[in-house]
């Protein structure tokens, strides 16, 4: 049931194309999805039941905005815009980052052969995608002994190692010709292109030849490369006669969970597959069709030259987007094509709901216990933070992020102190942290967490609470995660009077809470050790006389330890500028130091 403000809200919808942007009580946006109508499709959500990831999402739901589009193609670009500048959290999400590897012959005087993760218009030939990285690596090295063309690097007066075993034409003592290059590249587009059956020939022949002439090595690296041919470039049986490059899509959508098969089709033959599986909040249709322009989307821009897509889809906006034709096939071995990767789409399904039915109560219903146990409406996101310090020296925080209870480690961040003045001060450190971490996030406008805990008691949670809502101006509630007198988790703090939860010791949200608790306290002792090792060698080090901050930098840049500084010869340390009375004086300091470090290694 919508709540009287979305009522308002639903009744003032234009009925006309565009996106529409569902955002949570802290104002985040949860979702972004597309619409021919705008006014339909946003009341479907609020007017209807649903089950699944789109009863989860409507149930955050507290507000929303739409963006009205003078077209339903413009609505598809502006929807994968949003979705990569957003990232909302019930959205397919596909990094742009990441691709496949091509390879690259370059355009230059004297072109190399190489591996590339960059498609750039500089007049090169590129051959690929490769879904293998190790299959385009081995045949990369594969070409350099077949087909050679430079592998060094350019002119040196003398031929380099690589022309003596065969595998560079001379570029690094002689002019080679433009026809001996252009020749090459024809072998090696014709090779790449499937066509081994002519260097499978002149390989056989040269092996026998090798053979007959007692050049019995010779004869296995040439069976070798026979044998490569086989296992890689022909290591898929031939799908068709049409060598067109294509990419083939298909789907399979149940319970709210969509699985996507693709379909690498590269010389005729089915090179390789990849397999997706996404809980969906939209229709199968309009996820599909976000998922394949995001698919295009990220760093390798290189499309094939047609792109098959089951019945249902818009072909013709994806075709007008993409600048590929897109088409249904109705008969014959695309067809038959499609309907394996359906099947392969459904057997996947099939195994992740095993899956899934075995999870379900170690990770999503764990986070539900701890929300459901304090009131708070349903998150996704936590992030925890605990303090470090020996005597009050080198004081750390860090920070790690569970994310619908597990952790994502990307996330995770450390933090020197350097504000607080008594080091054992509990609330000063939390003031800093949470100060640095919360004004940086507002800063860049990122999304803020749904939870935030505290390893410690009510000072932390105070400390905390008090920086987000009087200088920050945040809403985001603030945990306490206590321990026992045996420093294990025994329960959690919150609201303002700091009262017990009493999370049941045998439940899965129990349990999370020792998982952060105990990842927490291992990442920032972790970090406080690190920085308080490097400390105690600056320290050392100060102690000697005529080393200053310079010298001391150079000396921990070059050996790292004081155990390599006091073996290392003198040579060596005079070596970076060190006079020869301050380098004796160091060697004579710190071994003595370095033999009681030797000692306890072996204890």
């Amino acid at each position: 049931m919508a709540s009287e403000y979305l009522e308002h809200k639903l009744a003032l919808l234009p009925d006309q194309p565009g996106c529409y942007l569902m955002k949570n009580a802290n104002a985040q946006i949860i979702y972004v999805g597309k619409a021919k109508n705008l006014k339909n499709r946003v009341r479907s959500y609020f007017k209807s039941s649903h089950t699944g990831k789109v009863a989860a999402m409507v149930e955050e739901v507290a507000d929303f905005e739409t963006i009205v589009t003078s077209s339903n193609k413009e609505s598809f670009l502006l929807e994968i815009t949003l979705i990569q500048k957003h990232q909302p959290y019930y959205n397919i999400r596909l990094k742009r980052g990441t691709g496949y590897p091509y390879i690259k012959i370059t355009n230059e005087h004297d072109p190399v052969i190489k591996i590339t993760g960059q498609v750039k218009k500089d007049g090169a030939y590129y051959f690929g995608p490769y879904p293998n990285v190790y299959a385009a690596d081995e045949t990369l090295h594969f070409i350099q002994k077949v087909f050679p063309l430079r592998r060094c690097n350019g002119h040196q007066g003398r031929p380099c190692l690589y022309y003596h075993l065969g595998q560079c034409l001379g570029a690094c003592f002689k002019e080679v010709p433009q026809a001996a290059y252009d020749g090459q590249i024809k072998k090696i587009k014709s090779f790449l292109n499937g066509n081994t059956a002519q260097i499978k020939k002149q390989l056989t022949a040269r092996m026998e030849r090798a053979a007959e002439q007692l050049e019995f090595e010779r004869a296995a690296e040439i069976r070798d490369q026979l044998h490569y041919i086989e296992v890689t470039v022909e290591k898929q049986k031939i799908i068709s006669n049409d060598k067109t490059p294509r990419d083939l899509f298909n789907f399979y959508l149940d319970k709210g969970w969509l699985s996507i098969q693709v379909f690498f089709i590269r010389q005729a033959r089915l090179m390789k597959r990849e397999k997706r599986l996404f809980p969906v909040v939209d229709t199968a249709e309009e996820e599909m069709t976000s998922f394949i322009l995001q698919f295009y989307n990220r760093k390798n821009k290189l499309l094939p030259r047609e792109i098959l897509l089951p019945a249902g889809l818009p072909n013709q906006e994806i075709e007008e987007i993409l600048g590929v034709p897109v088409r249904t096939p109705k008969r014959g071995e695309k067809r038959d094509l499609m309907e394996m990767a359906k099947e392969n789409a459904i057997l996947s399904l099939n195994e992740k709901f095993r899956l899934l039915e075995m999870d379900r109560q170690k990770t999503t219903g764990a986070m539900k216990e701890i929300t459901d146990e304090m009131g708070l409406p349903v998150g996704h996101v936590i992030e925890a933070f605990d303090h470090s310090h020996i005597q009050g020296a080198d004081p750390v925080s860090a920070m790690v992020v569970f994310v619908n209870g597990e952790p994502a480690k990307k996330l995770y961040r450390k933090y020197k102190l350097t504000t607080v003045t008594d080091h054992a001060d509990e609330a000063a450190s939390t003031r800093e942290v949470i100060f640095r971490r919360y004004s940086r996030l507002l800063k860049e406008k990122k999304p803020m967490p749904d939870i935030i805990m505290m390893d410690g008691g009510p000072i932390q949670m105070e400390a905390a609470k008090d920086v987000l809502e009087n200088q920050l101006g945040l809403n985001i509630p603030v945990i306490g995660m206590v321990k026992n007198d045996k420093h294990q988790t025994a329960d959690l703090l919150y609201g303002n009077d700091a009262h017990h939860v009493n999370l049941d010791p045998r439940s899965q949200g129990f349990y999370l809470v020792q998982r952060i608790q105990d990842e927490v306290h291992r990442f920032a002792i972790t970090y406080h050790h690190k920085v308080h090792t490097k400390h105690s060698l600056s320290s050392r080090l100060d102690e000697i006389h005529g080393v200053g901050p310079r010298t001391r930098t150079k000396l921990l840049k070059a050996f790292g330890s004081i155990n390599k500084i006091a073996v290392a010869p003198i040579e060596e340390i005079r070596a970076l500028g060190i006079n020869q009375k301050t380098a004796q004086l160091i060697k004579v300091s710190l071994q003595g130091q370095a033999e009681i470090n030797k000692g306890s290694s072996h204890d």
